[in-house]
């Protein structure tokens, strides 16, 4: 019998959303050993749980996430909410016993996550992830394989972001994602930062030495009561760090961007060495372009950049035809079912979602930009 775990909300907004119509779609995995069902949902506000009554499954819809910790029959839960709320509920579940899977940045800040990864580590019964959920196309999964495999060779550089347009509207209202009380310091790179850094921490590329280039490009947005407020988050992020491996270091750079004029929500990440290339877009998600040195008959050896369609299948297999195109509904769906088969220690060596020390990682990356930036100079990464 295929055991059933039960899925708790917290946070019924986009993410929320999102991840509650991905687990109406589980019997597209084959042979996952964990049946999901979303019993409850918390929002602070409950006009936004209305949107779950659709769900049969969901029999609990609470404004206190604290009657969910309580509940003995909730194994699961996902939590997207505000970054200053991050430390307490993420560590208030965690102490619960929960499992969790949470949002970035994991932590409005370095203590803040730091917090939660001891908490993890002293409550070995919680298994605790952070979500990022673009890795998890067929086509990243293609160059993550590629890298994996050692084609590049001596690596030359590399290269990952995450790209979007949302805030090129001036006049867009400003919320809680462009005021640093609750975004944090670091912006745009606590609110982006993870689907950039997921795929090279995971590589092992962990930069020892960071350049930061940092805009704040829209400094006041539409208040809500009218007049206009300070926007204090950073607008645009490009880190640019070198890392080290055994006998050399190669320059890894990292974008995130809310204002990037023509994107709407892209991530990009490139590869290339002395043997090989390998570069994938969620922009054209079929396609990933190989980089490779072939002998042209009659015209002696040359450089070629190819390109291959990628399917449906991803980390986790599916009913979906092998050559049907996948999306980012799809993306969400694989993110779940690896959370929880690694929970299951049912994974493998197959590629799994960002741990509590990757995360961690990624606030004292924005540490560094953030002073590289107020100085002018490289710094390096550490406490």
């Amino acid at each position: 019998m295929t055991k059933t775990v039960n899925v708790a909300i917290v946070g019924g907004g986009l993410m929320g959303r999102e991840i509650a119509a991905a687990l109406q779609r589980w019997t597209a995995l084959i042979n996952h050993p964990v049946r999901p069902q979303l019993t409850a949902v918390c929002d602070i506000n409950p006009a936004a749980l209305d949107w779950f009554d659709q769900i049969p499954t969901v029999t609990q819809q609470v404004t206190d996430y604290a009657d969910l910790l309580a509940d003995d029959a909730i194994d699961v839960l996902y939590i997207a909410v505000r970054h200053d709320l991050h430390r307490q509920l993420y560590v208030d579940t965690i102490q619960a016993g929960k499992s969790l899977l949470a949002e970035k940045p994991f932590g409005i800040d370095g203590s803040a996550a730091e917090a939660i990864v001891a908490a993890a580590a002293a409550n070995r019964q919680s298994f605790v992830r952070c979500a990022s959920e673009f890795p998890f196309f067929p086509g990243a999964q293609a160059a993550v394989n590629y890298v994996r495999s050692g084609a590049l060779g001596r690596i030359i550089e590399a290269r990952c972001a995450f790209l979007h347009a949302s805030d090129l509207d001036v006049e867009k209202p400003i919320n809680w994602k462009r005021q640093a009380r609750y975004c944090g310091e670091a912006g745009v790179m606590n609110d982006l930062g993870l689907h950039a850094w997921h795929v090279p921490l995971r590589l092992g590329w962990a930069p020892d030495r960071i350049f930061g280039l940092l805009q704040d490009i829209v400094t006041e947005r539409p208040a809500p009561n009218g007049g206009r407020e300070r926007c204090d988050t950073w607008d645009n992020a490009v880190l640019h760090g070198w890392v080290t491996m055994d006998r050399y270091s190669f320059p890894l750079t990292t974008e995130m961007k809310r204002i990037d004029p023509g994107e709407k929500n892209t991530w990009e990440f490139e590869a290339l060495g002395l043997d090989g290339g390998v570069r994938f877009s969620t922009k054209n998600p079929k396609r990933v372009e190989i980089f490779s040195l072939v002998d042209v008959p009659g015209g002696g050896r040359e450089q070629t950049w190819s390109s291959l369609d990628v399917g449906s299948q991803s980390v986790w297999p599916t009913v979906t035809g092998p050559n049907f195109e996948s999306g980012f509904s799809d993306a969400i769906l694989q993110m779940l079912a690896v959370f929880l088969a690694e929970r299951e220690e049912a994974l493998g060596d197959r590629f799994g979602c960002a741990t509590p020390d990757e995360a961690a990682l990624t606030h004292a990356i924005y540490r560094a930009a953030i002073r590289s930036h107020e100085t002018g100079e490289v710094v390096r990464v550490g406490p």
